[in-house]
């Protein structure tokens, strides 16, 4: 198995989660202000995978650091396997702890790994799908989010958050393929629409997906996630001609500490010479690193980290934040185009 299928079968099953206690959202958000200037606050996390634990950890500190949060991304990953049960396990949690009222969720390849298995206590992956449709997976993310389609737009303060995801598992539709990101046109068109939309009236735009576009973020450049789209180009030429798109991604579990947690995509042919400005997540549940042979290896230690954004008229600020030890790793200033 490799490194993602392994990470959906270690643990077992998961017991049944009880009904979610009344949540305890933050206090409404509102935008601050520095230097004379309002600011929107909002933090990104992505692969909690089961490891709710540190997902409330995750959910404890950015109430101290950010009280009046504009929202939350969940950039994909949510569940370990998919299972509703998980699905309600993270609501759960999310219940027990302070957190922000707007919330964004991105579908990832662990919402898909149901049908490995053929109950939750036996792993099966040589009778796949184990009687499991597509469309189950679908409707269990589809309800679990409160909406009918994986994309989406939402505002946390003034400023637009557009989730994607793939709209096919595709081992479903071809056997030779297993996690990889499938759009459609109808996905591609609500994008460059909107995208459209918020150009024209000079805002920047904030990108959520789970799976990192090739040569770009930390992890990219290695074999285990050069593929991960199958329509990587389409995309990219279409987040490429915007300078203040900022595309956030996951999956690859990769160390925030790294020097390329933060790049500039230019693409070329898209007129927009600065490019676009794309983050990795880094992850609640396990961090990995490049191990110099072509793989990637587990950090050593406790792992549990993710990011503030801070909106300004002329800037983004992003911000890498260490959970588990309450401390910040770093910061980046990115100049606003408009």
């Amino acid at each position: 198995m490799d490194r993602r299928t392994l990470l959906a079968t270690s643990g077992g099953a998961l017991a049944t989660a009880a009904v979610a206690p009344q949540a305890h959202a933050l206090p409404g958000a509102r935008a601050e202000q520095s230097g004379g200037r309002d600011v929107v606050r909002f933090n990104v996390i992505s692969d909690i995978q089961g490891d709710l634990r540190d997902f409330g950890r995750a959910l404890d500190d950015i109430a101290t650091i950010n009280p009046r949060s504009a929202g939350l991304a969940v950039a994909g990953d949510i569940t370990p396997r998919g299972y509703d049960f998980e699905y309600a396990q993270v609501r759960a949690e999310l219940g027990r702890h302070p957190h922000p009222r707007d919330l964004a969720w991105a579908i990832g390849n662990h919402e898909f790994y149901v049908p490995k298995w053929r109950d939750p206590d036996t792993l099966a992956q040589d009778t796949w799908p184990n009687g499991t449709t597509e469309e189950s997976l679908f409707r269990s993310f589809h309800r679990f989010a409160g909406r009918g389609t994986v994309h989406a737009e939402t505002s946390f303060g003034s400023v637009p958050v557009l989730t994607l995801g793939t709209e096919r598992y595709a081992h479903y539709h071809d056997a030779k393929l297993w996690d990889e990101v499938w759009l459609s046109d109808a996905q591609f068109a609500w994008l460059e629409d909107r995208l459209r939309y918020w150009s024209r009236r000079r805002r920047p735009v904030m990108v959520v997906t789970h799976h990192p576009l090739p040569n770009t973020v930390s992890g990219t450049r290695n074999k285990l996630y050069a593929s991960d789209y199958l329509q990587a180009d389409r995309l990219l030429n279409l987040l490429g001609r915007h300078p203040d798109v900022f595309l956030f991604s996951g999956h690859t579990h990769w160390d925030l500490d790294l020097s390329d947690w933060v790049v500039r995509r230019v693409v070329p042919g898209t007129a927009n010479l600065s490019g676009f400005t794309v983050v990795n997540t880094g992850a609640i549940q396990t961090g990995y690193r490049d191990d110099g042979k072509g793989g990637e290896v587990a950090v050593e230690g406790s792992f549990n980290q993710g990011l503030q954004v801070e909106v300004h008229k002329d800037s983004v600020v992003i911000k890498a934040r260490d959970f588990g030890r309450r401390a910040w790793l770093k910061q980046i200033t990115v100049p606003l185009a408009r």
